[in-house]
């Protein structure tokens, strides 16, 4: 296994991610929850990854039957979605900082303008990677 994947479900729409084992982003994107299954099926063509990580969020568990029903031997690992939203948002505006007036205000009172759903989706991977790696050092 060298890569991971990684879903923030949602209701309407998904954070999914794929990520080295090294914790290198490889793809992200905000997908619409309806076409789940083949955007998972698409990337998995690319990435091949036998390793899920997903939010453990009010969507969770039907997201993952769904995952299951497309890739049966996919391996899924429930992941804690605290204040990941929060995070998300930070990693945003890090990435895509605010221009003119806008740099002026505190980026904890701003609101990104676009969902940051695939910003949850790398962090999920990321912790999950990091208590992998706790885990193998000790």
């Amino acid at each position: 296994m060298n890569t991971v994947a990684a879903l923030d479900p949602g209701r309407d729409k998904c954070g999914f991610a794929a990520l080295s084992l090294e914790g290198a982003v490889l793809f992200q994107k905000v997908i619409s929850t309806s076409e789940l299954e083949k955007e998972i099926l698409k990337c998995n063509d690319e990435f091949s990854f036998d390793l899920l990580i997903i939010g453990n969020g009010t969507t969770s568990k039907a997201a993952q039957e769904r995952v299951k029903n497309v890739l049966s031997n996919l391996e899924i690992k429930v992941v804690d979605e605290y204040k990941t939203t929060e995070l998300a948002r930070s990693e945003y505006f890090k990435i895509n900082p605010p221009k003119g007036w806008r740099r002026l205000l505190p980026i904890t009172m701003q609101t990104p303008p676009v969902p940051v759903d695939d910003y949850v989706a790398v962090i999920l991977a990321k912790r999950y990677l990091a208590k992998l790696g706790s885990e193998s050092d000790g």
